[in-house]
């Protein structure tokens, strides 16, 4: 079993535009062959697009992208100029007079920091389009991780930054890697051992509390963190799936933010995890849904630790 990226699964690109000072991107995951697909949505307040034909009662077979993004429910728009570039470009669902680009998308809330009159929309999903690449993943402050944050329960001068993170796993010539743009509600755990790497600041600013044990302490305050979160991502394999076992796909990768994100699935985050399968190879559902936890929850952890302070709001490196 050795490590790798997300790009490295043949047929997968991937893109992101940002804007650094408004503090809001979107990502885009490219198969252009097409991907059999599922999802998993498990938060309570999720953003999301076209998951219906994910369905396995549902006609449509394979998807062409997916697209997380910033911008709240705004951040939906960004869609509009994939659609846009995959047409442009002849990838599809075939209907004859043109071809129809299957594109699904889920956002996060990023409108607290930054400029929130600033959110990814149809041309920033085009540019996302265009740097698309199977050469390159950068992580951290870019894409739909540009705004995101984490540790929130306390406000916004005690949150900690989030952001996109990549990992993969390759065992012999089955593939799994994940993509996940880190928002929560709650702190991210390392699972190795327990430790909390972002999360609530106390109030010092240069330790860290336990969002967990601030939240039962503080049970009977009503708090309205609606919109403020949510943590999304997504899983590809090379493997050969349908569409049931993608979405089964997506669910046991939810596992990966039980892992490191406490508390995860709140009715606060609307947590949700695309599944991609490009059908290359044969293998166990089992096994390629044990690997997507794994890689999941290893995502999860990147994604604060290459994560750069912005906006005012610390990073995990500035605490080391």
């Amino acid at each position: 079993m050795k490590e790798i990226k997300i790009i490295d699964i043949e047929g997968i690109k991937v893109g992101h535009e940002q804007d650094l000072e408004a503090a809001t991107g979107c990502s885009v995951i490219i198969c252009e062959e097409g991907a059999t697909a599922g999802v998993d949505v498990r938060g309570g307040a999720p953003g999301t697009r076209e998951t219906d034909l994910l369905n396995p009662v549902n006609l449509v077979e394979k998807i062409h992208t997916v697209v997380l993004a910033g911008g709240s429910a705004f951040g939906l728009d960004a869609a509009t100029g994939v659609m846009q570039y995959l047409e442009e470009n002849g990838i599809g669902f075939d209907v004859q007079v043109t071809k129809v680009p299957i594109v699904c998308s889920a956002v996060l809330f990023d409108l607290a920091i930054g400029n929130h009159k600033v959110r990814p929309d149809k041309n920033m999903g085009y540019k996302a389009c265009v740097n698309a690449t199977n050469k390159q993943c950068p992580e951290g402050n870019v894409g739909a991780g540009t705004g995101a944050t984490v540790g929130k329960l306390m406000g916004m001068d005690r949150a900690m930054k989030g952001g996109i993170g990549v990992y993969g796993l390759q065992v012999e010539e089955l593939k799994v890697a994940a993509l996940v743009a880190v928002n929560c509600l709650g702190d991210v755990i390392d699972p190795s051992n327990g430790k909390i790497l972002a999360g609530t600041l106390k109030e010092d600013g240069k330790t860290l509390a336990n969002t967990e044990d601030l939240m039962i302490k503080q049970y009977s305050k009503k708090k309205n963190f609606f919109g403020e979160n949510t943590t999304i991502g997504v899983v590809v394999t090379n493997g050969k799936l349908n569409k049931s076992q993608a979405n089964k796909l997506a669910s046991m990768a939810h596992n990966g933010y039980g892992r490191t994100i406490r508390p995860a699935h709140s009715m606060f985050d609307g947590d949700t995890i695309f599944a991609l399968a490009t059908g290359k190879v044969e293998a166990n559902i089992n096994v390629i849904g044990l690997l997507s936890a794994r890689v999941v929850e290893q995502a999860v952890v990147r994604a604060v630790k290459k994560a750069k302070s912005l906006c005012g709001i610390k990073a995990y490196s500035d605490l080391q």
